[in-house]
């Protein structure tokens, strides 16, 4: 692997593919992921403006065994098929999986694996750093840091340059808690040069004149169109029409999951309920997460036309 060029083409729009289930057995579909990629991709998320996250959270990957990830990551490569970069979502517990993790991924062609620190326990961060480094000993991937501070810890700006020193790891997929001292921007604004950053905060102008590659989009999945147009304006630095953009679009979706959480809690849900209504393949999620697909249908449904999306199904 040439860090490098595994940071170069990092970059653009961040797509979480939702696993989409059979409605009766709840058994993973992929015959629908492998639509919905190529839905992506001829929708524009292609090498230089998307990349392809397979088994991430709002793929419902805490619900899946390790075959089943595997199965999924294998559909979304083979159907991506060279035209945009793969990651496979790789969170787990154990040091021994996330192994295991990091060598299907070589074997099945994903050019990345996702790695956030380990949950339910308090492992400290010396846990943390043995943890990436015996997944970056173990294969020829590309690694993301994934700053999940909402399910264990935050990872501090120390460990952060310990990993700089890390071959494989390229990638920061990043927020924060801000406290108002404009801590996100510093960890840009510092190691912006050394990985491709990845905002997961929607702070997207800020991070891209800061130097961030990549942004976190979940309105792609329902309409890619729109996410590599925003990409394009923050490349063309029209950060005023790109913040426009958010307002419009991204802001009502955020607001109505938000909503959404009082009634439920996973990832993902609000994204297939949107494919749904645009016609696309979707399902609900598998439980825990208890199904929205009737109960939000109508303020999805309404949210969608407000925000100018195109497609938009009939009651």
């Amino acid at each position: 692997m040439n860090k490098e060029t595994a940071r170069n083409r990092l970059c653009g729009c961040y797509v979480t593919i939702p696993t989409m289930f059979r409605d009766e057995d709840l058994a993973v579909d992929l015959a629908a992921i492998r639509r919905h990629v190529r839905f992506l991709i001829e929708g524009g998320i292609t090498t230089g403006t998307g990349v392809l996250l397979a088994g991430g959270a709002a793929g419902d990957f805490s619900t899946m065994t390790f075959e089943e990830r595997v199965q999924v990551v294998e559909a979304v490569v083979e159907e991506a098929n060279g035209r945009v970069p793969v990651v496979m979502g790789a969170q787990t517990t154990s040091t021994r999986e996330l192994v295991e993790f990091a060598r299907a991924a070589e074997w099945l062609g994903a050019e990345y694996i996702q790695v956030s620190p380990p949950y339910y326990f308090a492992h400290t961060e010396e846990d943390f750093y043995e943890h990436v480094v015996a997944s970056a000993e173990a294969a020829d991937v590309g690694l993301i840091i994934y700053n999940t501070f909402w399910t264990s810890y935050g990872i501090s700006t120390e460990m952060v340059e310990r990993l700089i020193a890390v071959p494989n790891v390229v990638g920061l997929k990043w927020s924060m808690p801000d406290k108002g001292n404009m801590e996100f921007e510093q960890i840009i604004t510092r190691f912006a040069d050394k990985f491709a950053i990845i905002d997961n905060q929607m702070r997207f102008v800020t991070s891209h004149m800061l130097g961030a590659r990549g942004i976190e989009v979940h309105v792609c999945n329902y309409w890619p169109q729109w996410g590599v147009r925003l990409w394009h304006l923050l490349e063309s630095h029209q950060y005023v029409e790109a913040q426009q953009e958010l307002v419009k679009v991204a802001m009502p979706f955020l607001a109505l999951w938000q909503e959404m959480e009082q009634y439920t809690s996973g990832d993902g849900y609000l994204d297939k309920l949107c494919m749904e209504l645009v016609g696309l393949d979707s399902s609900r999620c598998r439980p825990p997460t208890r199904d929205v697909r009737q109960k939000y249908r109508e303020r999805a449904r309404q949210m969608l036309l407000q925000s100018g999306v195109p497609g938009v199904v009939n009651q």
